[in-house]
């Protein structure tokens, strides 16, 4: 009886733990290299981004914080600086409740192919946690899913490691 008390109490103090993990996610932003930069639907794309990572990261148990755009706006000193600055990320985020939080951009040096890039810092001391990239080929709502799936992948793995990127769907023919 002691085994199965001493289990539970385990498992219920592990889902704690993990349920407690708070992230916010920062707009991405697009840095578009192609010569024909800043096309509605680049923009569009790079706006969906953070919505996919957030319904990610939630699905696996993970707090999503909300910072309003306002905020974020106030705090950033123009085109990649919350990207570069992790102590005023960090700030940003911690003020929000948050334990971490996520910059992040869209990098598109053609029109082939574009990287989500994100840095995942940690709040309470603006430590830089993480680099990621995930290469999308192609602009496909899709493809964009998988590199935000990958992305969550990189991100859970320095986290809590309790993410499972959905199975493949069958290809009908």
């Amino acid at each position: 009886m002691k085994i199965f008390t001493l289990l539970f109490l385990w498992v219920l103090c592990t889902a704690q733990a993990n349920a407690e993990t708070s992230i916010a996610i920062l707009d991405f932003e697009l840095r578009d290299l192609t010569l024909a930069p800043g096309i509605p639907a680049e923009v569009q794309r790079t706006a969906s981004i953070k919505a996919m990572l957030e319904a990610e990261l939630e699905r696996a148990g993970y707090k999503i914080v909300t910072i309003d755009l306002a905020s974020q706006r106030e705090a950033d000193g123009g085109v990649g600086y919350l990207f570069d600055h992790h102590d005023s990320a960090a700030e940003l985020a911690k003020n929000a409740g948050a334990d971490y939080v996520l910059v992040g951009r869209l990098h598109k040096p053609s029109f082939l192919f574009a990287y989500i890039m994100g840095h995942l810092v940690r709040t309470n001391n603006g430590q830089l946690i993480g680099n990621y990239i995930s290469e999308i080929k192609g602009g496909d709502e899709k493809l964009t899913l998988k590199g935000v799936e990958s992305l969550a992948v990189k991100i859970d793995h320095d986290l809590d490691k309790i993410y499972m990127p959905p199975p493949p769907k069958a290809i009908h023919k």
